[in-house]
Protein backbone atom coordinates (compact mmCIF):
# COMPACT_ATOMS: atom_id res chain seq x y z
CA UNK A 1 0.00 0.00 0.00
CA UNK A 2 2.60 2.49 0.67
CA UNK A 3 4.41 1.88 -2.36
CA UNK A 4 0.83 2.66 -4.40
CA UNK A 5 0.64 5.60 -2.13
CA UNK A 6 3.79 6.42 -3.13
CA UNK A 7 2.97 5.84 -6.80
CA UNK A 8 -0.01 8.45 -6.57
CA UNK A 9 1.76 10.84 -4.84
CA UNK A 10 4.43 11.40 -7.41
CA UNK A 11 2.54 11.06 -10.16
CA UNK A 12 0.29 14.09 -8.45
CA UNK A 13 3.62 15.88 -7.66
CA UNK A 14 4.47 15.84 -11.41
CA UNK A 15 0.87 16.89 -13.18
CA UNK A 16 0.70 20.09 -10.64
CA UNK A 17 4.13 21.61 -11.19
CA UNK A 18 4.34 20.41 -14.90
CA UNK A 19 1.76 22.11 -17.14
CA UNK A 20 3.03 22.05 -20.27
CA UNK A 21 1.67 24.02 -23.68
CA UNK A 22 2.42 22.32 -27.01
CA UNK A 23 5.37 24.55 -27.59
CA UNK A 24 7.19 23.12 -24.68
CA UNK A 25 6.40 19.84 -26.57
CA UNK A 26 8.97 20.63 -28.79
CA UNK A 27 11.47 22.65 -27.29
CA UNK A 28 12.38 20.13 -24.45
CA UNK A 29 12.01 16.78 -27.25
CA UNK A 30 14.80 19.36 -29.43
CA UNK A 31 16.90 20.10 -26.19
CA UNK A 32 16.41 16.59 -24.93
CA UNK A 33 17.75 15.01 -27.98
CA UNK A 34 21.05 16.95 -27.40
CA UNK A 35 21.64 16.04 -24.30
CA UNK A 36 20.61 18.58 -22.03
CA UNK A 37 19.76 16.79 -18.61
CA UNK A 38 16.86 19.31 -17.62
CA UNK A 39 15.11 18.94 -20.83
CA UNK A 40 15.27 15.25 -20.92
CA UNK A 41 13.88 15.32 -17.16
CA UNK A 42 10.74 17.74 -18.32
CA UNK A 43 10.24 15.08 -21.26
CA UNK A 44 10.27 12.32 -19.56
CA UNK A 45 7.42 13.66 -17.19
CA UNK A 46 5.55 14.45 -20.14
CA UNK A 47 5.02 10.90 -20.98
CA UNK A 48 5.00 10.29 -17.51
CA UNK A 49 1.82 12.14 -16.50
CA UNK A 50 0.45 11.90 -20.48
CA UNK A 51 0.81 16.02 -20.88
CA UNK A 52 1.04 17.41 -24.58
CA UNK A 53 1.63 13.65 -25.45
CA UNK A 54 0.43 10.02 -25.28
CA UNK A 55 1.13 8.87 -22.14
CA UNK A 56 3.73 6.23 -21.85
CA UNK A 57 5.94 4.66 -19.08
CA UNK A 58 8.35 3.20 -20.97
CA UNK A 59 9.45 6.46 -22.85
CA UNK A 60 9.28 7.96 -19.24
CA UNK A 61 11.75 5.56 -18.42
CA UNK A 62 13.83 5.91 -20.89
CA UNK A 63 14.30 9.75 -20.73
CA UNK A 64 14.25 9.25 -16.83
CA UNK A 65 17.60 7.17 -17.48
CA UNK A 66 19.10 9.69 -19.91
CA UNK A 67 18.61 12.45 -17.58
CA UNK A 68 19.61 10.29 -14.05
CA UNK A 69 22.80 8.69 -16.47
CA UNK A 70 24.20 12.66 -16.13
CA UNK A 71 23.77 13.26 -12.42
CA UNK A 72 20.26 15.34 -12.34
CA UNK A 73 19.28 14.07 -9.28
CA UNK A 74 15.30 14.74 -9.86
CA UNK A 75 15.37 11.81 -12.71
CA UNK A 76 17.51 9.84 -10.39
CA UNK A 77 14.65 10.09 -7.47
CA UNK A 78 12.39 9.34 -10.30
CA UNK A 79 14.10 6.19 -11.30
CA UNK A 80 14.03 5.03 -7.97
CA UNK A 81 10.11 5.63 -7.35
CA UNK A 82 9.61 3.76 -10.81
CA UNK A 83 11.80 0.68 -9.57
CA UNK A 84 10.34 0.72 -5.87
CA UNK A 85 7.03 0.56 -7.23
CA UNK A 86 7.15 -1.19 -9.84
CA UNK A 87 5.42 0.83 -12.75
CA UNK A 88 5.93 -0.19 -16.14
CA UNK A 89 8.84 -1.76 -14.97
CA UNK A 90 9.53 -5.37 -13.10
CA UNK A 91 9.98 -4.14 -9.73
CA UNK A 92 13.64 -4.39 -8.66
CA UNK A 93 14.67 -2.66 -4.65
CA UNK A 94 18.53 -3.01 -6.19
CA UNK A 95 17.57 -0.36 -8.36
CA UNK A 96 15.33 1.61 -6.48
CA UNK A 97 18.16 1.94 -3.88
CA UNK A 98 20.93 2.66 -6.14
CA UNK A 99 18.90 5.62 -7.78
CA UNK A 100 18.22 6.75 -4.50
CA UNK A 101 21.42 6.49 -3.11
CA UNK A 102 22.90 8.98 -6.17
CA UNK A 103 20.56 11.60 -5.69
CA UNK A 104 20.78 10.90 -2.02
CA UNK A 105 24.45 11.98 -2.67
CA UNK A 106 23.07 15.42 -3.85
CA UNK A 107 21.58 16.36 -0.64
CA UNK A 108 17.36 14.99 -1.88
CA UNK A 109 15.93 15.25 0.83
CA UNK A 110 13.14 12.49 -0.51
CA UNK A 111 16.15 10.21 -1.34
CA UNK A 112 17.01 10.48 1.39
CA UNK A 113 14.16 9.19 3.65
CA UNK A 114 13.35 6.67 1.03
CA UNK A 115 16.75 5.49 1.65
CA UNK A 116 15.77 5.00 5.44
CA UNK A 117 12.66 3.12 4.85
CA UNK A 118 14.48 0.76 2.38
CA UNK A 119 17.05 0.57 5.58
CA UNK A 120 14.36 0.21 8.07
CA UNK A 121 12.22 -2.33 6.48
CA UNK A 122 14.67 -4.18 5.25
CA UNK A 123 13.69 -4.13 1.78
CA UNK A 124 16.06 -5.43 -0.86
CA UNK A 125 19.05 -5.26 1.76
CA UNK A 126 19.70 -6.74 5.24
CA UNK A 127 17.49 -4.76 7.99
CA UNK A 128 19.49 -1.92 9.26
CA UNK A 129 18.33 0.29 11.84
CA UNK A 130 21.60 2.23 12.58
CA UNK A 131 21.67 3.22 8.35
CA UNK A 132 18.02 4.07 8.56
CA UNK A 133 18.89 6.62 11.51
CA UNK A 134 21.64 8.16 9.19
CA UNK A 135 19.07 8.82 6.36
CA UNK A 136 16.19 9.98 7.81
CA UNK A 137 18.56 12.57 10.13
CA UNK A 138 20.06 13.72 6.81
CA UNK A 139 16.73 13.91 5.24
CA UNK A 140 14.89 15.73 8.15
CA UNK A 141 17.65 18.12 8.92
CA UNK A 142 16.62 19.24 5.49
CA UNK A 143 13.01 19.48 6.64
CA UNK A 144 11.63 16.76 5.16
CA UNK A 145 8.44 16.09 7.79
CA UNK A 146 8.02 12.43 6.90
CA UNK A 147 11.87 12.26 7.55
CA UNK A 148 10.99 13.83 10.64
CA UNK A 149 8.36 11.97 12.10
CA UNK A 150 10.30 8.80 10.98
CA UNK A 151 13.01 10.14 13.42
CA UNK A 152 10.77 10.87 15.80
CA UNK A 153 9.36 7.00 15.65
CA UNK A 154 13.35 5.60 15.82
CA UNK A 155 13.81 7.50 19.07
CA UNK A 156 10.47 6.86 20.70
CA UNK A 157 10.97 3.16 20.28
CA UNK A 158 14.99 2.79 20.58
CA UNK A 159 15.22 1.03 17.27
CA UNK A 160 19.16 0.68 16.74
CA UNK A 161 19.45 3.47 18.76
CA UNK A 162 18.86 4.51 22.55
CA UNK A 163 15.25 5.38 23.67
CA UNK A 164 15.13 9.12 23.74
CA UNK A 165 11.62 10.39 24.39
CA UNK A 166 12.91 14.18 24.42
CA UNK A 167 14.34 13.43 21.06
CA UNK A 168 11.21 12.20 19.91
CA UNK A 169 9.22 14.99 20.97
CA UNK A 170 11.77 17.38 19.31
CA UNK A 171 11.53 15.74 15.56
CA UNK A 172 7.41 15.06 15.99
CA UNK A 173 7.59 18.64 16.84
CA UNK A 174 9.38 19.78 13.56
CA UNK A 175 7.27 17.36 11.73
CA UNK A 176 3.74 18.40 13.17
CA UNK A 177 4.63 22.40 12.64
CA UNK A 178 4.38 20.85 8.96
CA UNK A 179 0.48 19.64 9.92
CA UNK A 180 1.93 16.47 9.63
CA UNK A 181 -1.05 14.63 11.20
CA UNK A 182 0.81 10.83 12.50
CA UNK A 183 3.34 13.55 14.15
CA UNK A 184 0.61 15.42 15.70
CA UNK A 185 -1.16 12.45 16.75
CA UNK A 186 2.36 11.49 18.74
CA UNK A 187 2.91 14.74 20.05
CA UNK A 188 -0.98 14.28 21.97
CA UNK A 189 0.36 11.08 22.94
CA UNK A 190 3.53 12.19 24.69
CA UNK A 191 1.38 15.22 26.75
CA UNK A 192 -1.39 12.63 27.42
CA UNK A 193 1.28 10.41 29.00
CA UNK A 194 4.23 12.62 30.46
CA UNK A 195 6.50 11.17 28.40
CA UNK A 196 9.60 13.21 28.95
CA UNK A 197 7.29 16.21 29.46
CA UNK A 198 5.02 16.89 32.35
CA UNK A 199 1.88 15.63 32.07
CA UNK A 200 -0.63 17.99 30.10
CA UNK A 201 -3.80 17.10 28.89
CA UNK A 202 -4.48 20.92 27.62
CA UNK A 203 -1.81 19.93 25.42
CA UNK A 204 -2.65 16.80 24.11
CA UNK A 205 -6.22 17.54 23.55
CA UNK A 206 -4.76 20.22 21.26
CA UNK A 207 -2.55 17.94 19.16
CA UNK A 208 -5.01 15.29 19.49
CA UNK A 209 -7.88 17.83 17.43
CA UNK A 210 -5.18 18.86 14.97
CA UNK A 211 -4.64 15.49 14.12
CA UNK A 212 -8.59 14.49 14.05
CA UNK A 213 -9.67 17.22 12.01
CA UNK A 214 -6.95 15.46 9.14
CA UNK A 215 -9.23 12.05 10.16
CA UNK A 216 -6.42 10.39 11.99
CA UNK A 217 -8.62 7.48 13.49
CA UNK A 218 -6.55 7.39 16.42
CA UNK A 219 -6.15 10.88 17.17
CA UNK A 220 -9.83 10.98 16.82
CA UNK A 221 -10.33 8.23 18.89
CA UNK A 222 -7.95 9.96 21.91
CA UNK A 223 -10.17 13.05 21.62
CA UNK A 224 -13.43 10.79 22.76
CA UNK A 225 -11.47 9.67 25.32
CA UNK A 226 -10.95 12.74 26.87
CA UNK A 227 -14.44 14.36 26.84
CA UNK A 228 -15.79 11.55 27.93
CA UNK A 229 -13.38 11.58 30.85
CA UNK A 230 -12.83 15.23 31.33
CA UNK A 231 -9.27 15.60 30.42
CA UNK A 232 -8.07 18.72 29.69
CA UNK A 233 -11.93 19.60 28.30
CA UNK A 234 -15.09 19.70 30.06
CA UNK A 235 -16.65 16.36 29.96
CA UNK A 236 -19.35 16.08 27.66
CA UNK A 237 -20.43 12.66 26.28
CA UNK A 238 -22.56 13.96 23.20
CA UNK A 239 -19.02 15.32 21.57
CA UNK A 240 -17.20 12.45 23.17
CA UNK A 241 -19.88 10.13 21.05
CA UNK A 242 -18.98 12.42 17.72
CA UNK A 243 -15.19 11.77 17.87
CA UNK A 244 -15.68 8.04 18.66
CA UNK A 245 -18.19 8.06 15.97
CA UNK A 246 -15.53 9.24 13.40
CA UNK A 247 -13.00 6.96 14.63
CA UNK A 248 -15.31 4.26 13.92
CA UNK A 249 -16.29 5.51 10.59
CA UNK A 250 -12.21 5.72 9.67
CA UNK A 251 -12.06 1.73 10.64
CA UNK A 252 -11.09 1.84 14.29
CA UNK A 253 -13.05 -0.80 16.30
CA UNK A 254 -12.38 0.85 19.83
CA UNK A 255 -14.00 3.66 18.15
CA UNK A 256 -16.87 1.28 17.66
CA UNK A 257 -17.35 -0.01 20.89
CA UNK A 258 -16.79 2.60 22.97
CA UNK A 259 -19.65 4.84 20.76
CA UNK A 260 -22.07 1.87 21.43
CA UNK A 261 -21.26 1.73 24.88
CA UNK A 262 -22.75 5.77 25.17
CA UNK A 263 -25.55 4.96 23.14
CA UNK A 264 -26.33 2.86 25.91
CA UNK A 265 -26.46 5.50 28.73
Amino acid sequence: MKKIIAAVIFIIILIVFYKLNPSDLEVAREQAQQGQAESQYDLAVMYKTGEGVKQSSSKAQQWFEKAAQQGYAEAQYSLGIIYMTGEGVEQDSIQARHWFEKAAEQNHAQSQYNLGVIYNTGEGVEQDYRQAKDWFEKSAQQGYAEAQYSLGVMYENGFGIDQDYSQAKHWYNKAAQQDHASAQYSLGVIYKTGLSVDQDYMQARSWFEKAAKKIHAEAQYNLGFMYKNGLGVRQNYDTSKEWFGKACDNGLQEGCDEYKDLNTR
